[in-house]
């Protein structure tokens, strides 16, 4: 009952009442005495009951009999589903009455005072005011009626007035609380039978009872009600979104739903869960499934059983075997080179891509390298690395540190196949020239990403190089870079043992140490391991102060806080012991930390305070603008003004935001640009201010776990364009990026590219990684008309033509059949392992001179971006029978449709499409079996790797 329709329709009848206007006209009609003869009858009757029940000279069975009757004219009342019972309606002015009445009856026997208080919680749903709660008073003075007879709207005001109830008597009236949490389970089990899942999962979190759900449900309602709890997690705040989550998880596995119960044991990033999810069935091709399952997430979980096969399963060793069954099916087995990428003659410059190798020909060719990686990854064969017999020809073609990253393409090309991969590059380990052995370790390490099988051919090939004290630095980086991305996710002891120590050791590089750190980080990724911890932040302590400005100890940093990713409250200890580095470099470590903790959980108050940190001002700043607001503003490197400031929490930032940047735009875009980079050069120290570029990808790092905080953040990072230092301005398009990976808006590269043509280059350049980003694996054809156009405006810019090569190379990553998108399962969990990569490689662009774009001729700093390689995985659906070999049949594929809360049961998908496996699964798609007669699916989701099963029920029929 919609209590403030029926005040509305009450308000009204009073006005009606009256008998003449303000100038002396008769009213245009009298509702009560214009009632036709059927409702006249029943007003009377009420009446007559009314008064009846108000005199006191009658005997215990009449009263009964009036009670009954009132109860029977409003049960029987039958009016349109937008208007108030009549009988409610007539009641509504003797409401006062009766409940005089009422009290009057206190010596009255208990069935009579019942039957009384039952029907006056009816009546209170039109009469009571708001915070009186006077349905839910007299339905807890009634003890043994009815409540369910009364049927779904009053059950709903019940429930209302429960939730703003308990909050208030909670610790005050313990026995209160204790009658309304009983009635709540009434409740609760009505709405579950009639079909209002949603009201009894909203009770339940109001009165804290949650847990209480699963003794509920049963076949035909558990999924409704799991589906309706998965899709509130992200808007429940701490602990009450866990809570959720564990209680869908065990009325999953009370079903026997063990690959959804299994996708939030991941989400809980909790293994014992997993563990109990493997040993709630001892269906071994159940346990393949969900090794399957499992081994998206790259870590490194023990199966708890004893079949190999689906140790196997969860270690990836079949994903070479169904990546090239994949390709061969979508006739992709043809080599391509960069040419095929770059379509030099679609370029609009005349210079052509000839004029822009006599700018920097080695830089190019190692672009080339890059996108020819990129584009034939995983396919074993190539048309530019492996051409002549001794496959040295290209390597040579560029310089000094790029042999490294050239040789180590060969370990991407042979993605995922170990055996012939190490066959590859055995020959280039006995090289006589560091930087090629340098690139085949790797490459060793490159191959192996993602794959864990028992022999650790990367460990033990690698060690040697690690602690060998005769191994030149060239190769001993490369070497931590290899077990870095070999063994990313896996938590291995071994590795452990062997890079601590170049932590730990203050004699060694601090390029060394950071890397190092930089290496455990990504194998003990939201581990939380003590261990790498406490010697990485002893390291900070003692390392001296002039080292710790040194570029590579963000690395480091950065190694610290993948630590800890995902895992929210557990690192306010280790935010408390950064304090005590006294240094400005504690700050950005505390940041960076911080977002790592955070990151996918959409957390408001973090993000809040992350966009409070962007708009702070240095304290002269505040002084300046202070005395002379106009002047203030005139600085376009200043970031936003007080006034945007106190309102960036509020729902109108965009606005305010909007009406300071309307005076002066010429002055942000163009001159402002130049001022900025005058004044990091000359005044500003960067370390003092770097860790707002961290606090901006904090920004798309947290937001990513939900589609609202992502469309609000993009909001975000177009002021902060505006508004932002040089490292804010850097920053905004890899946030971006990461809000956006593989998924090509038009809204997000329409934007980014006008970023690329920003007159700050380092702000230009990760515009244009960021384009590769967003459209990684997809071959967007939008996408690379703009990158190729941008091609041609950079042609004289070697640094900007090697980042758009990079892009290049992104956007048809596996020629389109490979993404680096970190969620999995129908999106509905994050892989840590890939979000580490992305985090990794947009750190190192915040600085691009010194890392990826480096031109030293000692570090090998670009070799780094092969810490993209984790996160690579095949965007593919392959069904397979169970002996795991591969299955054609139909499924149709389109968008998915969010269902949560439809009735019945809506389809999930539309605009589909039929096709036949393997197919391909782009962004926001979703495939569903076409003959799910025939076929059983052991998943309930279908990506990936699914096996099917022939239904034992079903019968051929012959047409």
């Amino acid at each position: 009952m919609n209590t403030k329709l029926c005040r509305s329709k009450f308000s009204q009848d009073r006005s009606m009442q009256q008998t003449e206007g303000k100038c002396g006209t008769k009213p245009s009609f009298k509702p009560y005495q214009e009632l036709n003869e059927e409702d006249q009858h029943l007003k009377d009757e009420l009446e007559m009951l009314v008064e009846k029940l108000n005199e006191p000279s009658h005997s215990e069975a009449e009263y009964v009999e009036y009670l009954d009757s009132l109860k029977s004219f409003i049960e029987n009342s039958t009016t349109s589903l937008t208007a108030v019972p009549k009988p409610l309606k007539f009641l509504r002015p003797h409401y006062s009455l009766l409940c005089s009445v009422y009290e009057s009856w206190s010596s009255k026997p208990s069935n009579l005072q019942d039957k009384f208080a039952d029907v006056l919680s009816v009546l209170a749903m039109t009469y009571s005011d708001d915070g009186n709660n006077e349905s839910l008073k007299y339905r807890l003075l009634c003890k043994h009626s009815i409540i369910t007879d009364w049927g779904h709207e009053y059950m709903r005001h019940l429930a209302l007035e429960i939730g703003s109830s308990y909050q208030e008597s909670l610790g005050n009236d313990e026995e209160y609380v204790a009658k309304v949490v009983k009635l709540s389970t009434v409740i609760v089990q009505y709405f579950l039978k009639h079909n209002a899942e949603a009201d009894a999962v909203d009770l339940l979190l109001e009165i804290e009872g949650i847990e209480k759900l699963p003794q509920y449900v049963d076949e035909s309602t558990f999924q409704r009600v799991c589906l309706y709890m998965v899709s509130c997690v992200p808007y429940l705040s701490p602990p009450d979104d866990a809570t959720f989550l564990q209680t869908a998880y065990s009325i999953y596995v009370t079903h026997n739903q063990l690959t959804q119960a299994l996708a939030l044991a991941i989400k809980l990033d909790d293994e014992e869960l997993i563990s109990q999810v493997f040993k709630s069935t001892e269906d071994v091709l159940v346990h393949k499934q969900l090794g399957l399952i499992l081994s998206q997430q790259n870590n490194g979980f023990k199966y708890p059983g004893d079949d190999e096969q689906v140790q196997e399963c969860i270690a990836n060793v079949k994903l070479n075997d169904y990546f090239s069954y994949l390709v061969k099916e979508l006739n992709l087995l043809d080599a391509r080179v960069p040419e095929d990428v770059y379509k030099s003659h679609l370029e609009t410059s005349k210079a052509g891509i000839g004029n822009s190798g006599s700018i920097d020909s080695a830089k190019q060719n190692l672009a080339a390298s890059f996108v020819n990686m990129f584009l034939n990854l995983g396919f074993g064969n190539d048309k530019l690395v492996q051409t002549d017999e001794d496959n040295k020809s290209w390597i040579y073609k560029t310089k000094g540190p790029g042999m490294s990253s050239t040789t180590a393409s060969l370990g991407a090309i042979h993605q995922w196949n170990v055996n012939d991969g190490l066959q590859i590059l055995d020959k280039y380990t006995y090289s006589q020239q560091d930087e090629v052995k340098a690139g085949a370790l790797l490459g060793t390490g490159i191959i192996s990403a993602n794959v864990h099988d028992d022999v650790d051919a990367s460990l033990a090939l690698l060690q040697d190089y690690v602690v060998d004290p005769s191994s030149s630095k060239v190769l001993q980086t490369s070497a931590i870079n290899g077990l870095g991305i070999a063994f990313a996710g896996t938590a291995n002891e071994e590795v452990l043992a062997l890079l601590l120590p170049l932590v730990s050791d203050l004699d060694i590089s601090v390029e060394v140490s950071s890397l190092s750190a930089l290496a455990l980080g990504h194998v003990f990724v939201g581990t939380c391991n003590g261990d790498i911890t406490s010697t990485i932040l002893q390291t900070l302590l003692e390392r001296d102060f002039t080292q710790l400005t040194n570029k590579f100890i963000t690395l480091m940093a950065l190694g610290l806080g993948l630590l800890y990713m995902g895992k929210t409250e557990q690192v306010e200890d280790v935010l408390g012991t950064i304090d005590a580095i006294e240094h400005p470099i504690s700050k950005t470590l505390k940041v960076l930390v911080n977002i790592c903790a955070y990151a996918g959980t959409g957390n408001v108050l973090q993000i809040q305070s992350l966009l409070q940190m962007c708009t702070s001002r240095p304290k002269e700043e505040t002084d300046v603008s202070g005395e002379d607001e106009n002047e203030a503003e005139a600085d376009a490197t200043a970031p936003v003004a007080n006034s945007t400031t106190a309102n960036i929490d509020e729902g109108n930032t965009e606005d305010v935001a909007m009406e300071d940047a309307s005076p002066k735009p010429e002055k942000s875009e163009a001159v402002a640009d130049d001022e900025a980079d005058e004044e990091d050069d000359l005044d500003q120290d960067e370390e003092d201010v770097m860790y707002h570029g961290f606090a901006v990808l904090g920004l798309a790092l947290i937001a990513m776990g939900e589609d609202i905080g992502q469309d609000m953040s993009l909001r975000h990072f177009s002021h902060l364009m505006h508004y932002g230092n040089s490292l804010i301005r850097r920053a905004v398009p890899l946030a971006m990026a990461l809000t956006s990976t593989a998924n090509p808006q038009m809204k997000v590269f329409e934007t980014l590219s006008r970023y690329s043509h920003d007159p700050d280059l380092e702000v230009a350049q990760n515009a244009i990684y960021a384009m590769g980003l967003v459209g990684t694996g997809t071959n967007n054809a939008r996408l690379a008309q703009l990158l190729r156009q941008l091609a041609s405006y950079y042609i004289k810019s070697p640094d900007s033509l090697f980042m758009v090569r990079i892009a290049q190379g992104l956007l048809h990553l596996g020629k389109g059949t490979l993404t680096l998108s970190p969620f999995n399962v129908e999106r509905s969990i994050i892989s840590k392992v890939s979000v580490a990569s992305l985090l990794t490689i947009s750190v190192l662009m915040l600085n691009p001179k010194s890392f990826i774009l480096s031109d030293s001729t000692t570090e090998t700093t670009h070799q780094l971006l092969y810490y993209l390689i984790p996160a690579v995985k095949p965007r593919m659906l392959i069904t397979v029978d169970e002996e795991l070999n591969p299955l054609k049949v139909n499924v149709r594929v389109g968008q998915a449709v969010d269902v949560v809360g439809q009735a019945g049961k809506p389809k999930t998908i539309t605009g589909w499409v039929t096709q036949s496996t393997p197919v391909l699964l782009n962004h926001g798609e979703r495939a569903e079996l076409e003959n799910t007669d025939e076929w059983i699916s052991l998943s309930h989701s279908l990506e990936g790797v699914v096996i099917l099963k022939k239904n034992p029920e079903f019968m051929e029929v012959d047409l």
